[in-house]
């Protein structure tokens, strides 16, 4: 879906990666970053945002954790970062990044929170009493206050399957008196998700219901605490800057960008939006089976924000290959285990094992066994991978 946005608006980094993997500093099954066009990103993300009074709080889990890619999202002006488990919060930490929303989309294991509180996020967020209980428990022995952001619901909100939790409406003023009274925890706001989604009927981006829950929210918040008490309210969900004003004017005061970073927001494929494409996957043909070149895998996890589509890839022996027409790639089965993708270039084209293959679908890297590459100087003369990491941040190999 994204190959050819990536072949139209930075083809510098398609023939750099190439370039790279052909001498070697590329691994097959790899997601590579451009490092400099994802800091450009967040900087002109960031600069909008704070113009509007936002604050950025971004995420890394598609872009695998990598410190490469933190260090350049935070040299971009963003925040801090949305960690969404303790897999996230570690490499975060470890790397001297702000630690901005804990717990949004995956609660705090109640093994975890010792650790989680010994990281001082911004704010921690809770989905029930009973995680609240946890939470104060851990930052009480620490001797601190944490700020708790309630996740809330209503009848009609939608919700990712598996995705549920929350306070119902109903229950806010009550909960609010809840956590203020749990020592060491202070109500710091509301949180749902999603708060935007797209359409594909009409190709755009709009609020889901459950921004009108957040609104009644924050006036049930108000009047149970008193007028001149700053809410917080973190409403993520296909973030980029073509939703910032949309996200004010449902009154968001934190926003998440992620896929807004590497220009692959489900927008960003019919629009063309300020952000440029900085993130692909690179693979190579492993072998011949009757003709049929098969390609490693690893990495072959498309993120379902489409219906099905087919997919296509880039085969390229060297950079200047990177004109040929993309072929036909037979994605492997959700349900079976990705070692090879079969590619089905016409009779007339010959492809070599060894050959770079190039693949532009939305990248989820956290939940693969693929490498992250990170990418500075693509398109000059001296392009260079700053290092190679695993999906949990750990970095394997230098640049």
């Amino acid at each position: 879906m994204f190959l050819r946005k990536l072949l139209a608006r930075n083809r510098p980094f398609v023939e750099s990666a190439i370039r790279l993997h052909q001498e070697g500093s590329i691994p097959a099954n790899s997601y590579v970053l451009d490092l400099d066009t994802i800091e450009a990103n967040t900087r002109h993300f960031s600069t909008e945002a704070h113009r509007r009074g936002l604050t950025v709080y971004a995420m890394s889990k598609q872009l695998g954790r990598a410190g490469g890619a933190l260090d350049a999202i935070t040299r971009g002006g963003a925040d801090g970062y949305v960690a969404v488990d303790m897999a996230c919060a570690r490499p975060i930490v470890a790397g001297g990044h702000r630690l901005g929303n804990l717990g949004h989309l995956v609660q705090m294991a109640r093994a975890e929170t010792r650790e989680a509180a010994g990281m001082a996020p911004d704010y921690w967020t809770v989905f029930s009493r009973n995680k609240a209980s946890e939470a104060s428990g851990a930052v009480a022995r620490l001797g601190r206050t944490q700020d708790v952001l309630l996740r809330i619901w209503n009848e009609g909100d939608i919700f990712y399957p598996g995705h549920e939790g929350g306070f119902h409406i109903e229950e806010l003023s009550a909960a609010i008196a809840f956590v203020n009274g749990l020592e060491g925890l202070r109500f710091g706001g509301l949180t749902t998700f999603p708060a935007l989604l797209y359409d594909k009927d009409s190709r755009k981006v709009a609020p889901t219901p459950n921004v009108d829950t957040l609104a009644r929210g924050v006036e049930v918040a108000a009047a149970t605490l008193g007028d001149g008490t700053r809410i917080e309210v973190n409403a993520p969900g296909t973030t980029s800057t073509a939703v910032l004003d949309l996200l004010a004017d449902i009154g968001a005061t934190q926003v998440e960008p992620g896929h807004g970073l590497t220009g692959s927001t489900p927008l960003h494929a019919v629009e063309e939006l300020p952000e440029q494409p900085a993130a692909l996957y690179l693979t190579e043909v492993a072998h011949l089976h009757q003709g049929v070149p098969l390609c490693f895998g690893g990495g072959f996890y498309v993120d379902p924000v489409f219906d099905a589509y087919d997919t296509r890839a880039l085969v390229a022996a060297d950079p200047e290959d990177v004109s040929t027409e993309p072929v036909p790639l037979d994605m492997p089965d959700p349900a079976g285990i990705d070692y090879y993708a079969r590619l089905h270039p016409p009779a007339s084209r010959t492809v070599e094992e060894g050959d770079t293959v190039i693949c532009g679908f939305r990248v989820q890297a956290f939940v693969t066994r693929a490498w992250v590459v990170g990418v500075t100087g693509a398109g000059t003369a001296t392009p260079a991978v700053a290092g190679v990491w695993n999906t949990l941040g750990d970095r394997v190999r230098e640049g």
